[in-house]
């Protein structure tokens, strides 16, 4: 007979407006790496959230190691030797990494005094024995978010986990943390842990698990064996479609400049210099990537570009008007459209209605705002029925349906659906695709195409060197702040594009180039 860490049989759970889960089966095999695959809303994480203890299913069973479970809340799932990290992280930011992770099992001493010092000693531990590197005595508001997500880790393995759940664990993550994250996997696997992976990342799926199990709207589409099976077939089990992973665009035609950034320079929260004299121009019909390491400058730019922080010197120049000083309302009447990085913090108000969000921008305009102020209701929600149609938003309620219960990805294409149909002049996005799946992603890219083909100038600013080099027309490279180098994205070799991200200067590497040719 063959061991099973967890058996979930025909599990049914529903919202109003939703059946989340439709008789989902899942079985995952003790000690392997299990992913779960499915476009955004397809009830990836309603499940694990029913396996999690966060929902109780409406019908059907849970069985833990061959054994019927019935798991009504965390502590129920934690007893079990379930563990769970989100992909919005649960730390407090002013709490120390050890004081995250005992929080709510706190030791004590004989003396009935916390013993910090011992769960300090037992963090760094299990940090060297599953090679999660972090400081236990770090503070989180101190950690990069790769670092972070390690803590939620450790903080599953201090409560003696052996069954792993990980929520997009990568999406929020650099293409160097993810590549760590996939090593942590392997080890995990190797301690004998039992991981599944939620996630609609293909590659990741082929590089660390042995199954998949993909759903589709909801239900079992089918587990399939990865190493056999290709990340097209995954993708078209996915989405239901073949998905065409290149991206279809002819040569840009560049017009005049649309933005201008002459010397400018923007404090970081800590009062540094975190953009340094940066120069930069995007003219109409192009799309101009910024490349980057997460933490050279790229967040502060666009939230001084979106109005939100103000620089510290040089100029913003949008359509030959100097918005250096504008207000938020200004730069939208201009015609700047913001997709920012942060969806919940500068993107969507989470209580509010998904129609109520996707009129954020244009509540004081007609038809929206009537004579006198009012807001015509009828309008908003007829309006947004149409962007939900047209981006495909999965929302149980439509118009009516909370932003907080729309899933990441779903969250996401309300924000581009909102931003696009300001039919603006510059199109400023951040991390455009981060956390959505194949399908949507193919489906973003034509539309940021479609835009630069309206005459539109794009900034693209993504941690995604492949998302850069195949969607841009030019690629100025972000280092320390500072532009480091500029080139087309036609023919740009990625070793090239990857070493000045690493702050390398395009001439020390032509130069180490070439004496490597000559020894050759």
């Amino acid at each position: 007979m063959e061991t099973y860490a967890v058996e979930m049989i025909d599990v049914t759970k529903a919202f109003p407006g939703v059946v989340a889960n439709d008789r989902v089966s899942l079985a995952v095999r003790d000690g392997e790496a299990h992913a779960v695959l499915g476009e955004n809303g397809a009830g990836k994480s309603t499940l694990m959230s029913v396996l999690y203890g966060l929902y109780e299913a409406d019908a059907g069973r849970i069985r833990i190691r061959g054994a019927d479970a019935r798991i009504r809340s965390p502590n129920d799932a934690v007893a079990l030797g379930i563990g769970m990290v989100f992909q919005h992280f649960k730390l407090v930011r002013d709490y120390t990494v050890t004081e995250n992770i005992v929080l709510g099992m706190e030791p004590r001493t004989r003396f009935g005094h916390v013993d910090i010092r011992g769960a300090e000693r037992r963090v760094a531990e299990l940090s060297e024995r599953y090679g999660l590197a972090v400081d236990p005595k770090a503070k989180i508001e101190d950690l990069s978010v790769g670092a972070q997500q390690r803590v939620e880790i450790l903080k599953t393995l201090y409560r003696d986990a052996d069954i792993l759940i990980l929520d997009e664990p990568s999406a929020v993550l650099t293409p160097q943390e993810v590549d760590e994250l996939m090593a942590v996997i392997r080890r995990l696997k190797g301690e004998g842990k039992t991981v599944i992976l939620i996630t609609h990342k293909l590659r990741e799926i082929k590089a660390v698990a042995e199954r998949c199990t993909v759903l589709r709207r909801g239900r079992n589409v089918g587990t399939v064996q990865v190493a056999a099976t290709d990340e097209s077939e995954l993708a078209a089990l996915m989405v239901g479609r073949a998905v065409n992973f290149t991206v279809d665009k002819g040569p840009a035609k560049p017009g005049e400049p649309v933005l201008e950034l002459k010397g400018l320079t923007v404090k970081g929260s800590r009062g540094h210099e975190a953009v340094k004299e940066l120069s930069l121009t995007v003219r109409a019909g192009e799309i101009v990537g910024l490349a980057g390491v997460d933490g050279n400058g790229q967040s502060e730019l666009v939230r001084a570009l979106a109005g939100i922080d103000r620089p510290s010197s040089g100029s913003i120049i949008l359509k030959g008007r100097d918005i250096t000083k504008a207000g938020v309302r200004e730069r939208i009447e201009v015609g700047l459209a913001h997709v920012p990085e942060d969806r919940h913090k500068h993107g969507l108000v989470l209580g509010m209605r998904l129609d109520e969000n996707l009129a954020l921008k244009t509540f004081y305009k007609a038809p929206i705002s009537k004579p006198g102020g009012a807001l015509n209701f009828r309008v908003m929600a007829e309006r947004a029925e149409g962007l939900i149609a047209q981006f495909d938003v999965r929302a149980g309620k439509g118009p009516a349906s909370k932003a907080e219960d729309l899933s990441g990805g779903n969250q996401q294409k309300a924000i581009i659906a909102r931003e696009l149909d300001l039919d603006p002049e510059l199109l400023v996005v951040a991390q455009p695709t981060r956390g959505l799946d194949v399908g949507a992603i193919e489906y973003i890219h034509k539309r940021i195409v479609a835009e630069r083909d309206k005459g539109r100038a794009v900034l693209l600013v993504s941690f995604e060197l492949d998302e850069v080099m195949a969607l841009c027309d030019r690629i100025a490279v972000i280092s320390r702040g500072a532009i480091i180098g500029e080139l087309d994205a036609a023919g740009a070799d990625e070793r090239y594009v990857g070493a000045m991200m690493a702050g390398v200067h395009p001439e020390d590497y032509k130069a180490a180039a070439a004496g490597e040719a000559s020894h050759g």
